[in-house]
This record gives structure tokens, C-alpha cells and sequence, in this order.
């Protein structure tokens, strides 16, 4: 990657903000802010005394025409609002056309994610890639590449809020019209509600985890649990909001009560594999869990 490298064609092809500084499309200011401080110390002049010229040139060009601009489009709330939206335009625009055919394995196996692990997978590649973002700047343009495709899939993923598996019991609620009153009131003295009350938690759990409001979605989860206490979703979803707010002791405590009620839950597996959770008791090992094995044995190799 030389300075000629830096076209307005080639800028062009890297226009989303956050996969230029590596960094989820959830993210909020704090997390931004620490990641541009990550960035801009790896691509500091200092770093390349040692290094050849040309290296030195373009992490100062990289700074100059890409981390800056980038960073200034999302540092405010309102601006990454804006970005946001765009980005979701494109992903919609994408999913009409049927234009979305991601180059890179990774995204090709978050687009086969079911929605309800998609979060952890997504946050997952994003920090495994943006840890090797910078280290070889010649490979910059195609990993940033690769995270802006990890970001349109996960947008098409989570396009509102209406994308629900059939498995986990929801329906899109375009698909509920609203009864009226005196029906719904005939209804609930003859039959259990569709949502149950602990569903109503733990759906306001998700939002929060969507924009890593981590501290309010156990709020909502210790509810939904209070409600519900052996419901393995509910658990699962409770250790890794646990283990995003590095409480990793509350997290193993909650992952083993997923994995208890139900240990084959993604989730749940997912998570004991970051924090080095063996669980007690594991179902038989299949060709299927070896095809479904987590994402950082993927970024191990």
C-alpha cells in the first residue's frame, strides 16, 4: 500500500466511518473515543522511526485522509445518527436489490447467524479483525473492507425490529393489528397472552444490548428471570451483558444457569468460550456442533 494508494475512487471505497476505525456500528462515544485513541497512538510518527519511510507515510497519510475524517463524522451523537441511518439506507437498498453477496467468509457466516446470536458473533468479528487492522498497514484497505461488509450484514440482519425467528416464538408485530379493547379484554380471561410479561423484559433487554446499554438490560433481564427463572435465553443474554460490563464473575454464574437449563443454547456457549467456562454437564458431541463451532477458534488459525 504506497501513497498513491490514497485516490479519491480508493477513499471512496472505504466511506463508512466505522469500519475504518474498526469498531462496531453500536458503538457509543466512550467506546469510539478509546478506539480512536487506540488508532492514532498505533499510527503515531514515533512508531516509525525505525521504519522505512514509506511506511511512515502512509500511516501519516491514514491519519491525515482517513482515521480524522472518519472519527469526526461519528464523535458526536447526532452526526452518528446521521451516519447510522445512512448506512442502514444501504443495507435496505441492498436487501431489495438483492445486491448483498459479501466477498469475505466471515460475513458470508454472519449472514447465516439466526438473529438471536447475531450481537455477540457481529461484536465478535469486529474486535478480531480490528485487532489486526493496523498491524500491517498493506492489509488495511481489504480488512477495513471486510468490516464494512460485517457492518452492512449485521444492519440487513437487524433491520428493525420486525426480523424475529419463527423458533423463538415471536412474530413480527406488522403482523398483530391492534384488537379492540373490549376483545383483548374477552381474550385475557379466556386465554394467556401471545407476549408474556417476561418476554415484554427481556425484548426491552435486547434494545438495550443493541446499544450496549449494558447496565439497563440487566435491569430487564433480572425481571424477565424473576418472572421466569429457567428460561436459558433469558440467562444467556444476562451473562454476556455481564461480560461486556467485565463483571466476568456474574457472567460465569449466568452462563452456567443457561447452560444447565439448556446446553446447547449458542449464547450461552458462545460466552463460556470467552471467559474459559467449562460446563458441567455438555450434550454428546456431533458433526453439527464441530460445523457451528464459535467464532474465535475462526481467528485463532
Amino acid at each position: 500500500m504506497a501513497q498513491q494508494s490514497f485516490s479519491a475512487d480508493w477513499l471512496q471505497r472505504l466511506a463508512d466511518p466505522y469500519a475504518i476505525l474498526g469498531i462496531s456500528v453500536a458503538a457509543d462515544e466512550k467506546r469510539l473515543f478509546k478506539r480512536y485513541r487506540t488508532v492514532a497512538m498505533r499510527l503515531h510518527p514515533d512508531r516509525f522511526v525505525q521504519a522505512d519511510k514509506i511506511a511512515g507515510a502512509v500511516a501519516e497519510q491514514l491519519i491525515a485522509r482517513t482515521i480524522n475524517p472518519a472519527y469526526e463524522k461519528v464523535k458526536q451523537e447526532k452526526n452518528r445518527a446521521e451516519v447510522t441511518a445512512l448506512l442502514r439506507l444501504q443495507a435496505r437498498r441492498h436487501t431489495r436489490e438483492g445486491t448483498l453477496v459479501p466477498q469475505s467468509d466471515i460475513a458470508r457466516e454472519l449472514m447465516r447467524q439466526p438473529v438471536h446470536s447475531a450481537d455477540v458473533f457481529y461484536e465478535q468479528a469486529i474486535t478480531a479483525l480490528a485487532d489486526r487492522q493496523f498491524e500491517d498497514l498493506s492489509q488495511f484497505p481489504e480488512i477495513t473492507q471486510t468490516l464494512g461488509e460485517l457492518n452492512l450484514v449485521y444492519l440487513q440482519l437487524k433491520m428493525g425490529d420486525l426480523f424475529r425467528e419463527k423458533r423463538s416464538g415471536l412474530i413480527s408485530t406488522a403482523e398483530v393489528p391492534t384488537p379492540p379493547v373490549a376483545e383483548v379484554m374477552q381474550q385475557q380471561q379466556t386465554v394467556a397472552p401471545t407476549l408474556s410479561y417476561s418476554r415484554r423484559h427481556f425484548d426491552r433487554a435486547q434494545q438495550y444490548v443493541q446499544k450496549c446499554i449494558y447496565d439497563k438490560a440487566i435491569v430487564e433481564l433480572k425481571d424477565a428471570i424473576r418472572l421466569e427463572p429457567n428460561h436459558a435465553e433469558y440467562h444467556a443474554l444476562m451473562s454476556y451483558a455481564y461480560l461486556r460490563q467485565d463483571m466476568s464473575g456474574m457472567s460465569k454464574v449466568y452462563c452456567r444457569q443457561a447452560l444447565k437449563f439448556d446446553p446447547t443454547n449458542t449464547l450461552a456457549k458462545q460466552v463460556a468460550q470467552k471467559i474459559g467456562l467449562i460446563a458441567e454437564a455438555t450434550p454428546t458431541a456431533s458433526k453439527t456442533t464441530d460445523e457451528k463451532r464459535g467464532l474465535f477458534s475462526r481467528f485463532r488459525r
